[in-house]
C-alpha cells in the first residue's frame, strides 16, 4: 500500500496545498489570500491560525480526512545554516522559527503548522531542502570586510531537485557530479554543485549575484552607502530597493517576465536593454561559478519560471556555452520535491536529519 503525504507551502500571498499518493500528486491547489487581511497580522507568526484553518478548510470541501495521510510536510523557512535533506520538525525548530532568528517570512509556517496538523493525528511530519541549506566551503564565505560573511540563503529545494534529475537523466550520481544551476525566479540564485555539495552560491535573498525580475542583486556599494546617509531614505526604503522593489521592477514597472516578454515582441527596445542586462548579469555569474570548479563542469542547468523563456535561455547559452552543455528544467515543482523527500524517508532510503 503507497504513502499518503500533505505538503503545504506557505508564501507572501498564498499557501499551496497537494496531496500525493507516493510520488503521484492527487490533488493541488493554491490558496489566495487577501492582502488586506495579511495586513491584519503584525508580524508573520501571527497569521498561523489563518493559515492553519484555510488549509483544513480546503481538505474538508475536497473530502480529504486528515486521519488518511502517513506523514505531512512543510516548507522550511529561515532556519540556522544547515545541511541539506529531510528534517523531523521538532520543537528546537518550531521555537527558532517562532522566533524568527534570521527573519520574517512566509515559509517560517511551513514546519509549525505541518507539525500542528501531524501531531493530531500522530504521524510524523518533516521539512526538506529549506531556503537555509548551506555547504558553503569556507573559502567562499569570506568578503572584504571581517565583520561581513557572505550567507547561503538560496531556491535550495528546487535546486537539489534539479540537481537529482540531471544526474538521472544522465545516468549519473549526483553526488558524482559538477553542476552550476541557476533557478530563475522572482529571485535568482545561482549554485555551484560540486559532488553533491552546493560549496557556493549567491545570497539570492538579500545580498548578491545578478538582479532579478524583483531583486537588484550586487550594486556598487560607493553609491549604495552615500544614498543610505543622504536622509532622503529610511532603512526599510533601502531594503524595498534591494527586495521586492528592485531589478526589472525598478526599471520597468513590472516583475511579470511575460508582460516584458510582450513588450520586447512589440519593439520596446528599452524593456529588450534591460531584459538582456539581467540576463548577461545571469551568465557571469555561471561563468564565475566555473572558476570554483576550475573549469570541470558536468553540466550548466537552467530552471525556475524564467527558464521557459527562449529569449532569455538562447542569450545565456550563447554566453556561458563553451563551458559546458546547458540544460534546461524550466519551471519549479515544490510539492514535489516535498513529497519526494519526504518518500525517501518513508521508504526507509534516507535517514531523516535532526534539527539541532
Amino acid at each position: 500500500m503507497g504513502k499518503k503525504i500533505l505538503a503545504i507551502n506557505p508564501g507572501s500571498t498564498s499557501t499551496k496545498i497537494a496531496v500525493f499518493d507516493d510520488e503521484i500528486c492527487t490533488y493541488k491547489t493554491t490558496v489566495r489570500h487577501d492582502t488586506d487581511e495579511l495586513a491584519d497580522f503584525e508580524k508573520i507568526f501571527d497569521q498561523y491560525d489563518f493559515r492553519k484553518k484555510a488549509i483544513i478548510q480546503t481538505l474538508e470541501e475536497q473530502n480529504f480526512s486528515l486521519d488518511e495521510f502517513d506523514a505531512v510536510v512543510g516548507r522550511g523557512g529561515m532556519l540556522k545554516p544547515l545541511e541539506s535533506g529531510t528534517y523531523s520538525v521538532n520543537d528546537t525548530m518550531v521555537d527558532y522559527v517562532r522566533r524568527a532568528v534570521r527573519g520574517e517570512h512566509a515559509s517560517n509556517l511551513g514546519c509549525v503548522i505541518a507539525k500542528e496538523i501531524a501531531d493530531q493525528q500522530d504521524i510524523p511530519a518533516f521539512i526538506v531542502d529549506p531556503v537555509a541549506v548551506d555547504e558553503m566551503e569556507d573559502i567562499a564565505r569570506y568578503s572584504g570586510m571581517p565583520e561581513i560573511k557572505r550567507q547561503s540563503l538560496f531556491h535550495a529545494l528546487n535546486q537539489k531537485a534539479v540537481a537529482r534529475k540531471t544526474a538521472a537523466d544522465l545516468g549519473k550520481k549526483y553526488a558524482d557530479m559538477n553542476l552550476i544551476i541557476a533557478h530563475l525566479g522572482g529571485g535568482i540564485s545561482v549554485g555551484i554543485h560540486k559532488k553533491g555539495r552546493v560549496v557556493d552560491v549567491n545570497n539570492a535573498l538579500d545580498g548578491d549575484g545578478p538582479m532579478s525580475p524583483e531583486r537588484s542583486g550586487s550594486v556598487p556599494l560607493g553609491p549604495l552607502y552615500k544614498m543610505c546617509f543622504s536622509g532622503k531614505y529610511t532603512l526599510e526604503d533601502i531594503k524595498r530597493k534591494n527586495y521586492g522593489r528592485g531589478g526589472l521592477v525598478a526599471y520597468l514597472g513590472t516583475n511579470d517576465g511575460f508582460e516584458i516578454s510582450q513588450r520586447i515582441k512589440k519593439g520596446d527596445e528599452e524593456a529588450k536593454f534591460i531584459y538582456e542586462v539581467m540576463c548577461y548579469q545571469i551568465a557571469k555569474e555561471i561563468g564565475s561559478g566555473a572558476t570554483v570548479l576550475k573549469g570541470d563542469v558536468d553540466a550548466i542547468v537552467l530552471t525556475g519560471g524564467l527558464a521557459y523563456d527562449d529569449y532569455l535561455v538562447d542569450f545565456i547559452k550563447e554566453r556561458v556555452g563553451f563551458i559546458g552543455d546547458v540544460l534546461v528544467y524550466a519551471g519549479e515543482d515544490e510539492m514535489e520535491s516535498l513529497a519526494l523527500g519526504t518518500l525517501r524517508v518513508l521508504n526507509n532510503e534516507e535517514e531523516p536529519k535532526t534539527y539541532k
